[in-house]
């Protein structure tokens, strides 16, 4: 019975540090080149006749055919050596072929009056200046669109290009809206429309902060990894994510509101070092105390402020800034409590009870989570 069981501990062993080892091949191998997908952002111009429409996308990733809805980073995508070619072209090459393919790009693009389609008509493409061949570069295709103003329209395009932001700019009823990958927008009206109440504001940035954690956050979720496995006690997860939702809310709000404004440069090396921190203190404590909340809680500002970032990207609506910051902010405590429920459910309430839970499992995970953070701090920092 003792070689049987000491046989399973083992092998539980083995298996477990089989699956990390293939956690830190994939992190590391997404994080090498930092080509993640993130939505493209549409921004909407009224003009006397119509409407200007500036969509900054990853024009790279579109002129490989790699389907954006189905990955989280272009380096996943069979084509990703067609997006390296095109990577390397100058912003001149680029735009060139951009050109000669824009009939085809815009017959993926339906913005429709009633069920009338809408012609968009190239009027430039501005290539953003990213010498740093690690990190994606963004382009911003402008076009007008000649349409009645009096009517409301809508805007849909290819579900292969991904998900996106339409924005509204200017106006005092200013408009957010973010569309799942070939989703329809809603109705949209540029003369004399009513601003959004509250609930749907709410409601429009709600999946903006779960799609941040869920799948895209993934510094964010090791982090809550970390805190999981100091101890699987719900008492003692519900006081740290509670810490860490006071701390990064906090933040979140102040950064949002202008009154807090620290480099990414230098907030992006930091998260990675909280992520360090709470696995190597899980080595040595088994249970949360006054310390392990304070780091909890100091760590929590930290991430606040790289959530604080990426809403800046979508942008807030000035009329509702208020439901649109309080639904991006759940929508991230729903992405944490996912994360949570994952684990409990696939580990904790299986194992924790056993005398080698914390031998062959916390400590393992532990140790590649901080295993992970080391290597992102040092790849963020150089």
């Amino acid at each position: 019975m003792i070689f049987k069981n000491n046989c399973r501990y083992i092998f539980n062993f083995i298996f477990n540090v089989l699956l990390l080892i293939k956690i830190l091949f994939l992190s590391l191998a997404t994080t090498v080149h930092s080509h993640e997908v993130t939505p493209a952002i549409a921004d909407i111009f009224q003009k006397q006749d119509g409407i200007q429409l500036e969509i900054r996308l990853n024009l790279e990733a579109l002129l490989s055919g790699i389907d954006l809805s189905d990955i989280s980073n272009t380096d996943e995508a069979t084509q990703s050596a067609e997006y390296d070619f095109y990577r390397g072209m100058s912003a001149v090459d680029l735009k060139s072929n951009f050109s000669k393919l824009w009939p085809n790009f815009k017959n993926e693009i339906q913005i429709k009056q009633d069920t009338e389609l809408v012609d968009l008509k190239l009027q430039n493409i501005l290539v953003e200046d990213q010498k740093n061949f690690e990190y994606p570069r963004f382009t911003t295709v402008i076009c007008s669109v000649k349409l009645d103003p009096r009517r409301p329209f809508s805007f849909q395009w290819a579900k292969s290009f991904g998900e996106i932001v339409l924005r509204e700019q200017g106006g005092d009823n200013s408009f957010t809206q973010y569309l799942q990958p070939g989703e329809k927008s809603a109705e949209i009206s540029i003369s004399d429309k009513e601003s959004p109440n509250f609930s749907e504001v709410f409601l429009e940035y709600i999946p903006v902060g779960f799609a941040h954690i869920i799948p895209k956050g993934l510094d964010h979720i090791l982090f809550i990894v970390g805190i999981f496995f100091l101890s699987i006690k719900l008492n003692s997860l519900f006081l740290q994510i509670t810490i860490f939702t006071l701390a990064h809310s906090v933040t979140l709000a102040m950064a949002s509101l202008g009154l807090v404004n620290i480099s990414p440069s230098l907030v992006e090396p930091l998260i990675a070092a909280s992520i360090v921190y709470v696995a190597i203190e899980n080595f040595y404590s088994k249970a949360i105390n006054i310390r392990r909340s304070l780091v909890v809680f100091i760590f929590g500002l930290l991430h606040g402020l790289g959530f604080a970032s990426v809403l800046a990207e979508f942008g807030l609506p000035v009329q509702q800034f208020i439901p649109a910051l309080i639904g991006f902010n759940i929508g991230v405590e729903l992405g944490q409590l996912s994360v949570v429920f994952i684990l409990f459910i696939g580990i904790g309430y299986w194992f924790n009870k056993k005398n080698w839970y914390r031998k062959f499992i916390t400590l393992p995970i532990s140790g590649i989570v901080g295993l992970i953070g080391s290597y992102w701090f040092f790849e963020r920092i150089f």
